[in-house]
């Protein structure tokens, strides 16, 4: 059975800054109930994340969260830019961040970051047959680059260092994908 989607009755914004909004949505749902909840101002902006391979390795990034205020271990990602396609802005990213464009770029999957708050909606793609090809990007400080053996995949799923959700769906996405291809 589809359920009927709420009935939105007004949105507003309660709070702004220079990078987010965040809105109220009153709703009423099928059965009457009416609540309110709060959400961050859909962009409607993708992202993108790339899970880059070279000489059987992982290329990842050490890039500061303010979130989690610590240094991440992390997968190139971005923003996709008006007008671009995620696939172009994979490899955009990939050569700001890590300094390797790639000749093959699979997509993997979309997937939603907290949808009940928020757009958040991330294109993942592994990036193969990588070659040195560096673009500026607009990060404050120069990411330091890392490579994993991706012989040991368990391993990094099990670090304390790469504990973002993204990162653990997109790496988790690459195993299936890996055991895939050896079948």
């Amino acid at each position: 059975m589809t359920k009927k989607l709420p009935t939105i009755l007004s949105v507003s914004t309660i709070a702004k800054t220079r990078l987010f909004e965040v809105q109220a949505v009153d709703l009423r749902f099928s059965n009457g109930e009416e609540r309110t909840y709060e959400r961050m101002t859909p962009q409607r902006r993708s992202s993108v994340m790339i899970v880059p391979i070279h000489n059987d390795q992982l290329v990842m990034i050490k890039e500061y969260a303010v979130g989690s205020e610590r240094y991440e271990l992390t997968f190139p990602k971005g923003l996709v830019d008006k007008g671009e396609e995620p696939i172009i802005s994979a490899n955009r990213e990939l050569q700001e961040e890590v300094g390797f464009g790639a000749n093959q770029m699979e997509f993997l999957r979309s997937l939603y970051s907290g949808p009940s708050h928020g757009y958040g909606l991330m294109h993942v793609f592994i990036a193969q047959d990588l070659y040195p090809s560096k673009l500026e990007g607009d990060e404050p400080e120069p990411l330091d680059v890392v490579y994993y053996p991706l012989s040991a995949i368990d391993d990094l799923l099990a670090s304390s260092d790469f504990g973002e959700s993204r990162n653990l769906s997109a790496l988790f996405l690459l195993r299936e994908y890996l055991n895939a291809k050896k079948s």
